[in-house]
């Protein structure tokens, strides 16, 4: 089992604002990356290629509040079908799940967890067709092995980009997501949940926004 990460990381902000110290959690099936008020502060330190990379990051950053999270999330696909272990006997689609949770440093209260207050939005949707996990010879792009993306829409993770089209993020119980290795090494907060999109198996990456409040 991986140890979690643990790392300071410094936001600039303006000489006048109040700043706190937050420390935040984060376990995520497969990968994740990690935005605070537009700035990258923490990305997973398993990369998304190594099998069953699962593992919890801890880290901690400098900010005023209110701030804006950004997380983009990813569950591993061989390409572009949504697959996994293709060619082998274990093809099959994964299925994604993601929570984390911020708290005070010196407190220790939490300020904002993962909930389906979240708003995600879906840009990687791969097979559109659950046959496709059955062919002999899956090709992305064609029939049940069809999938839908898009592009990141520009200015996605800074404070002024407006979210408010964007779907609201799914609980999902840990029976649903099955989180394993790191998961059970952080006290979660009973209102922190495990969110994806409804669908946790063909919805391969997600784009997704939280704020900080005061």
């Amino acid at each position: 089992m991986r140890t979690a990460l643990t790392a300071f990381l410094l936001l600039a902000t303006p000489a006048f604002a109040a700043e706190r110290t937050v420390t935040v959690d984060v376990w995520a099936d497969n990968w994740f990356a990690m935005y605070v008020n537009g700035s990258k502060v923490l990305e997973d330190s398993v990369p998304i290629t190594t099998e069953r990379s699962f593992n919890a990051e801890t880290a901690q950053f400098s900010v005023a509040l209110p701030a804006q999270i950004a997380f983009i999330a990813k569950d591993f696909k061989e390409n572009d079908t949504g697959l996994e272990y293709i060619g082998s006997r274990r093809q099959q689609m994964g299925d994604g799940g993601f929570i984390a949770q911020f708290k005070d440093a010196a407190s220790g209260e939490t300020l904002a967890v993962t909930d389906q207050n979240t708003r995600c939005m879906v840009i990687h949707h791969g097979p559109v067709d659950t046959s496709c996990a059955k062919e002999s010879n899956p090709v992305a792009g064609q029939g049940a092995c069809a999938f839908e993306a898009k592009e990141e829409p520009s200015g996605w993770a800074d404070t002024g980009f407006d979210d408010s089209d964007w779907p609201q993020a799914t609980e999902h119980s840990e029976r649903a997501v099955r989180p394993k290795d790191g998961y059970d090494r952080i006290r979660w907060d009973n209102s922190a949940e495990l969110i994806w999109s409804d669908d946790l198996e063909r919805d391969n990456t997600l784009l997704c926004r939280l704020t900080i409040s005061e």
